[in-house]
């Protein structure tokens, strides 16, 4: 595991897991659409697409693909997340394990599609980031696509201050070998404008 904890953990001490569904549950008593990450990925894929949820949490975006017909893993470091969604859909594969040490888990690669939502990118362990990327995109198949969502400044991140640059980022990515295919400002698909405070950020891998 990593030396470091991520910094999701510092935050909450891996204890977050029902305050989060909880507050995701109010949002959607109140009309919210909370299905935003999922309507995005699923407008990228083929049918029955096989999706890794990396950082899925309480498994809100997996669960929500799953119900439009994609097969969908996800992994969690936070016990107290994959808790809840363990509840929440028994029937699908919840992975406890650390994004640094995806090779580890015996994941079968060939995946269409990775999803790192929630700000799992700006949340992780310092150091581990460029790490991270270059376990995601070995687990897409040759075409596939890695997509984030992350906040760019402090308003849009639970943390005094980013962490991550969109330059950096991109850097990552192309040392991983994937290319920047499309960048939105927000789920609903709105263009990005350089200054933006949040990012949703489609790379691809090189098909075969």
């Amino acid at each position: 595991m990593s030396s470091r904890r991520d910094r999701w953990a510092e935050l909450t001490g891996g204890q977050d897991g029902e305050e989060y569904a909880r507050r995701f549950a109010r949002l959607a008593e109140a009309g919210h659409d909370v299905h935003g990450e999922a309507a995005f990925c699923d407008a990228l894929s083929e049918p029955a697409a096989r999706i890794l949820d990396a950082g899925c949490g309480t498994g809100r975006v997996a669960i929500r693909l799953a119900e439009l017909g994609h097969r969908c893993t996800g992994v969690d470091l936070d016990r107290s997340m994959l808790a809840v969604a363990r509840r929440e859909a028994p029937a699908l594969e919840w992975i406890h394990g650390d994004l640094a040490h995806l090779d580890a888990l015996g994941l079968d690669p060939g995946f269409d599609l990775v999803l790192a939502a929630g700000n799992v990118v700006p949340l992780l362990a310092p150091g581990t980031e460029p790490v991270v990327v270059r376990r995601l995109a070995a687990l897409l198949r040759p075409g596939g696509l890695l997509v984030s969502g992350m906040g760019l400044d402090a308003a849009h991140l639970p943390l005094p201050e980013p962490t991550v640059t969109l330059t950096d980022y991109d850097h990552w990515c192309a040392e991983a070998g994937l290319t920047l295919r499309q960048r939105c400002a927000t789920w609903s698909g709105d263009p990005f404008h350089e200054g933006g405070g949040y990012a949703v950020s489609v790379h691809a891998r090189p098909a075969a």
